[in-house]
């Protein structure tokens, strides 16, 4: 008894190889479904199909049985999801801002080029997101529901932590600071649209920039206190909702309202050859951060329940494969419309909810721009519920881990409301970290095209110079180059065109 408490307490990070363990979670060592001595004395001499069926039998209820503190964890508290709540997360967090300025990556690459790399990236990402879905359950009977468990069990231990717990981190906590910054921003600009000012700080009575993030970030606290990530389902059908409508009007009224005078598609700026490389590359890294999502796959996969007959990448692939058909019909005509609408004088920040404004803010009816508005703001406020949620259930994993118990309701609201305060906090400190989103994010680009491939090859063993053990190693390496080229790229804009730096002064 005193070994099966002492197991209990065994923390995350001290994860065996994959070989040793049936579920990656903090509990991994808890027994599962143990093994009949009559089954081993009767069975075991007779190489017999019945031996196979009850040895499949016993698999079966090893791979259903679930770790207690996994109940505990507000991502596979409930595992009652299905395709539709998986559909709905996946729309929600897989639509956001960084959609709105594809437009400027076809400013470097061109019609041919921009679509041909939008394009790609789209299959690409795909392709690694259906490995992802796979790699999900192993025949063993472990369910890996949070990315970083994944990683670890592929690359062992200090590997795994290493190449994911950074890029995890900021695409998760990163994402909910940049989702403050757009939310409190256009929420100004909603209550500017509405009261009719130019509103350029002069007016005493407005709120500041620092007030308005702070009133997002109170409206996204008060969301967050629903327990679990299936709990927040309806909250996602809003959200995608909301970002498909926004992106469609969007594009719809920036074709309607025709291109302003002085648009150009040609690339009228003369640079030098490495810069514009840099800008080839920057234009890559905006198409490839437009489809996110893949470090909250395995989450959302973990809130399904699984069987070895009705295993969780069945719907799971189902709700992914409606919900990336949806997010194509609208990335692409709002990429192609918008570069052709605005062209060379794509504003460089707010893509083209800015272009929208600045261009055909006295043209548009008033009540489309307000709605268009809303509906930004009602997206930011769902993304940062799912974007939120890992970090929540990390906080909530150290709690159980001590305790050994479920996090009474007052530590869970305490910890989220912790949660919401220190991103206001980062928001309003480092107003400027948007400008470093190039360099971050190519720092996280493995995360979605590269990582997977080699989880694909290390857990699945494809034979040696097969098509997928070919495919993923070419795939897998172009995705590390990617991402280097993504860093190297940003490091020359930074340091030959700089960035504005200012502290405690969001704009």
């Amino acid at each position: 008894m005193n070994d099966l408490n002492t197991n209990k307490a065994t923390s995350m990070i001290s994860i065996p190889p994959p070989s040793q363990f049936h579920s990656p979670s903090p509990a991994n060592s808890i027994p599962m479904t143990p093994k009949s001595p009559f089954i081993a004395r009767v069975m075991t001499p007779l190489a017999s199909p019945m031996k196979k069926a009850m040895s499949s039998m016993q698999g079966y209820l090893e791979f259903t049985k679930l770790n207690p503190q996994d109940e505990w964890l507000p991502i596979t508290e409930s595992r009652n999801g299905n395709a539709f709540y998986a559909a709905f997360h996946t729309l929600s967090s897989g639509i956001g801002i960084q959609a709105l300025v594809l437009p400027l990556a076809f400013t470097a690459l061109g019609w041919v080029w921009g679509i041909i790399s939008l394009s790609t990236i789209f299959v690409w990402q795909m392709y690694t997101l259906w490995l992802l879905i796979q790699l999900h359950e192993s025949s063993s009977g472990a369910r890996y529901s949070r990315y970083l468990w994944l990683s670890m069990a592929t690359f062992g231990e200090k590997l795994g932590k290493l190449m994911t717990l950074i890029p995890t981190i900021y695409l998760s906590s990163g994402t909910c600071i940049t989702l403050i910054m757009i939310g409190g921003a256009t929420m100004k600009l909603l209550f500017n649209t509405i009261i009719g000012n130019t509103w350029e700080g002069e007016n005493d009575t407005a709120l500041s920039m620092i007030e308005w993030y702070l009133v997002f970030t109170c409206l996204a606290v008060v969301l967050s206190q629903l327990p679990n990530l299936n709990s927040i389902a309806g909250v996602s059908l809003i959200g995608a909702i909301a970002s498909v409508s926004y992106c469609t009007i969007i594009w719809v009224v920036s074709v309607i309202e025709g291109r302003p005078v002085g648009v150009s598609n040609e690339h009228l700026e003369k640079v030098s050859g490495v810069a514009r490389v840099c800008d080839v590359l920057n234009a890559l890294g905006i198409v490839a951060f437009a489809f996110r999502g893949h470090n909250l796959v395995l989450e959302i996969q973990g809130t399904m329940p699984s069987s070895l007959k009705k295993p969780s990448r069945v719907p799971m692939w189902k709700g992914v494969k409606y919900s990336y058909l949806i997010i194509a019909m609208c990335l692409f005509p709002l990429a192609i419309s918008g570069y052709w609408a605005y062209g060379n004088l794509m504003p460089t920040t707010g893509g083209m909810l800015t272009a929208l404004y600045k261009y055909h803010g006295q043209s548009t009816s008033k009540a489309i721009l307000e709605l268009t508005s809303i509906l930004v703001i009602i997206n930011s406020l769902t993304s940062f519920q799912i974007y939120a949620m890992p970090v929540f259930d990390n906080l909530e994993l150290r709690y159980v881990t001590k305790m050994n118990g479920p996090c009474p309701w007052w530590v869970r609201a305490g910890s989220r409301v912790f949660v919401g305060g220190l991103a206001f906090f980062v928001a309003v400190a480092l107003p400027f970290l948007p400008s470093l989103a190039g360099l971050i994010g190519g720092i996280a680009l493995p995360i979605t095209l590269a990582y997977p491939c080699f989880m694909w090859i290390v857990m699945k063993k494809p034979d040696p110079y097969s098509k997928m053990w070919w495919l993923n190693w070419i795939l897998g390496c172009l995705g590390m180059m990617l991402s280097v080229l993504l860093v190297f790229g940003a490091i020359w804009t930074i340091v030959t065109r700089g960035i504005e730096v200012h502290f405690f002064k969001p704009e």
